[in-house]
């Protein structure tokens, strides 16, 4: 609970010089709390949820976690005004719906602006769905080349290449990868978008399943299979799921 009325503000850039003029510029208005300033993405999420700031101005290429990563990561009801000296993610964070888009060299009046759109949506909520933030931060015909899950306090970062499969579970999806699961609150419709179709294949309304971990298929009955991976783990395949499978299979067989 936030113990009076002014507008808590995150602060968040990988360069020790923009978060001190950040800081000093808003600082200079008025019912404002800089609650905390971070040097990465990492650092971001955490303080985030430990410190429930109503906004945050968010730098977009830092390491670890990019800005569009952290914001997939956050809650929604956190206002955000993306900071940074590129001009080419303006129409992304729009399509995040952003509160605002504010480019370096910061001029003290264009942040003011900022903050002001920003206290007047904090707490809303976004209704951006992750998929589409994920989307959004990609170079248009690409995918996906990892994905992020944040779990507790803790965020994981799984590459691609290293996913075995997605299960849907009810409002979240099930990611299994090196011998782990981890709980993603997506569908699995919106994931398998943004995964490569020709390394993951949809095989069954419930599982998403990347191809270089199928061992074989099992026939069960007439039309119904199953799909056994390399590591034992058997998962359903529909009719669909075992047409879209061989469809892919076919011209790769070696990958069989």
């Amino acid at each position: 609970m936030k113990e009076d009325s002014s507008t808590g503000v995150l602060i968040v850039d990988d360069e020790a010089p923009a978060r001190s003029i950040l800081r000093e510029l808003i600082s200079t208005q008025p019912g404002v709390r800089i609650l905390a300033e971070c040097a990465n993405g990492f650092e971001a999420v955490k303080a985030a949820a430990d410190l429930q700031p109503d906004v945050v101005f968010l730098d977009i290429e830092m390491p670890k976690l990019d800005g569009f990563e952290v914001l997939e990561l956050i809650d929604p009801k956190i206002a955000v005004v993306f900071v940074t000296a590129y001009d080419s993610y303006a129409i992304k964070a729009f399509e995040v719906h952003a509160v605002d888009y504010v480019l370096k060299p910061f001029r003290p009046e264009r942040l003011a602006a900022a903050l002001e759109r920003a206290r007047g949506r904090a707490g809303e909520g976004r209704k951006t769905a992750a998929a589409e933030i994920a989307a959004a931060a990609r170079p248009a015909g690409t995918f996906a080349s990892r994905l992020v899950v944040k779990d507790g306090t803790r965020v994981h970062v799984i590459p691609a290449e290293k996913l075995d499969l997605v299960e849907a579970q009810d409002d979240y999806v099930r990611l299994k990868s090196e011998g782990r699961s981890f709980l993603k609150q997506q569908t699995i419709g919106g994931l398998a978008t943004v995964l490569d179709s020709d390394r993951f294949v949809r095989v069954h309304r419930s599982y998403v399943l990347n191809i270089d971990r199928l061992a074989r298929l099992e026939l069960y009955s007439k039309g119904s299979y199953a799909a056994v991976l390399t590591d034992g783990t058997r998962i359903p395949v529909s009719r669909e799921g075992h047409a879209r499978l061989k469809a892919l299979l076919e011209p790769k067989g070696s990958r069989h």
